[in-house]
């Protein structure tokens, strides 16, 4: 490394850091408490439900159009990034000053949507910022602060909540501050202009216009044109398809499987966030060192294949394990799984794209994710008003073991 690049090293390793503090608290909003607001305080329907389950989802659809439109702008990618995070804090605020459902439901979407559509940008400045060996180590240790900030965050809201309800809007002011100060520590994370091919100079007005062009618009898609000569990415998207939008069904519903009476648990919301976010916090937080280091080091596939196996467990002893060590059980394999599952699918593009094409991967990566997290919840909540949410575990379980069986023959055929 030149020094200049161990310089840039040094400032991302210390503001994503220190970013991971703030990040764990908008971590809990997204997985827990915004749903669990709409279910207990607003006694949300099916749609809204969905919405805010899917909120990050969207966001991940949508960073398709955000990568081209930040190359366009010939802003440092992490600036963009900051201002996204900055629109969140506005959103949150907006919810907290004028509490009704359809308002939680907008801030939810703009919020969490935008903190998930920054994601290709983060990945490609690890990719410029971090060298090979040490990425998934950093990344790692990044992500414990966030795990144990939003394990703690978890026990305090939960608190809050079952004591008295009616401070939601608490809750929702400290996601506001939350995302301000997440904005703020990726303004300070050096980061270029975003080129995958040389850039040709352009007045302010003609950038704008070609931001907003048709032709920005639908050019998103060109990118999709890789998935036709890449066969790595492609069958690698396509087991993450099945895999993912069986974990997606099965997330949302955790809150509705403890929250909901008809399934004979309504737990309060301290309860909820103890099997929600507490307990597989701390599986998180034990393993993420490990999951790691075995990233930079193993088989990617053979990797992804054992990381399924532990999401199709910890759904069967979640929803299917009985009482309360059965959820116990299947929080801490979830932990466990979900530790390697967040590098994993944070990083694996760098592994296989070229290096001046990582955010555009990461972008059809995130694209197809946003696709199947849209989709999941409204499919799950509606199979919930006709079939039994252990079969539904079951069936989201085998599609998981059947995502498995399609990487085999890239685990064999690459040595990493």
């Amino acid at each position: 490394m030149t020094a200049s690049a161990l310089t840039r090293a040094q400032l991302t390793y210390r503001y994503d850091r220190l970013r991971a503090l703030p990040q764990g608290v908008i971590e809990t909003a997204s997985t827990t408490f915004l749903l669990l607001i709409a279910v207990k305080a607003f006694d949300a329907g099916p749609t809204p439900k969905s919405l805010i389950a899917a909120a990050g989802n969207i966001g991940l659809l949508l960073s398709l159009w955000l990568v081209p439109w930040v190359e366009r702008s010939g802003q440092p990618i992490m600036r963009v990034a900051a201002w996204i995070m900055a629109g969140g804090a506005l959103a949150m605020l907006c919810a907290a000053a004028l509490p009704t459902l359809a308002v939680l439901v907008i801030a939810t979407v703009v919020a969490i949507g935008g903190a998930n559509a920054i994601i290709p940008l983060l990945t490609a400045t690890y990719q410029d910022n971090y060298a090979p060996r040490e990425r998934g180590r950093y990344v790692a240790r990044a992500f414990v602060i966030r795990v144990a900030a939003a394990a703690a965050f978890a026990e305090l809201a939960g608190r809050l909540l079952t004591t008295d309800l009616a401070r939601f809007r608490w809750l929702l002011a400290a996601f506001a501050i939350a995302f301000a100060a997440a904005a703020y520590c990726l303004s300070r994370i050096p980061s270029r202009a975003l080129h995958s091919t040389p850039a040709q100079p352009r007045s302010n007005t003609s950038a704008r216009f070609d931001i907003v062009s048709r032709g920005a618009f639908f050019g998103a898609f060109d990118s999709l044109k890789i998935l036709r000569t890449d066969r790595t990415l492609r069958w690698t998207l396509a087991s993450w398809m099945l895999m993912g939008f069986a974990n997606l069904m099965m997330w949302p519903l955790r809150v509705e499987f403890l929250a909901h009476p008809k399934y004979g648990l309504a737990l309060n919301p301290q309860q909820i966030a103890l099997y929600t976010i507490l307990i597989p916090s701390v599986a998180r937080l034990t393993l993420m060192p490990l999951w790691g280091q075995l990233f930079d080091r193993m088989n990617f596939f053979l990797l992804r294949i054992t990381l399924n196996v532990g999401f199709a467990l910890g759904i069967v002893s979640f929803f299917t394990g009985g009482g309360a060590f059965g959820l116990a059980a299947g929080a801490v394999i979830f932990g466990a799984s979900n530790a390697g599952g967040e590098i994993a699918w944070s990083l694996w593009v760098t592994k296989f794209a070229p290096a001046d094409r990582v955010a555009e991967y990461m972008s059809i990566h995130t694209f197809f994710t946003g696709m199947r997290g849209i989709a999941a919840p409204i499919l799950a909540f509606q199979l919930t008003q006709t079939l039994d949410i252990g079969a539904i575990a079951l069936m989201c379980a085998a599609l998981i073991l059947l995502a498995s069986l399609i990487l085999v023959p890239e685990m064999k055929g690459r040595a990493r």
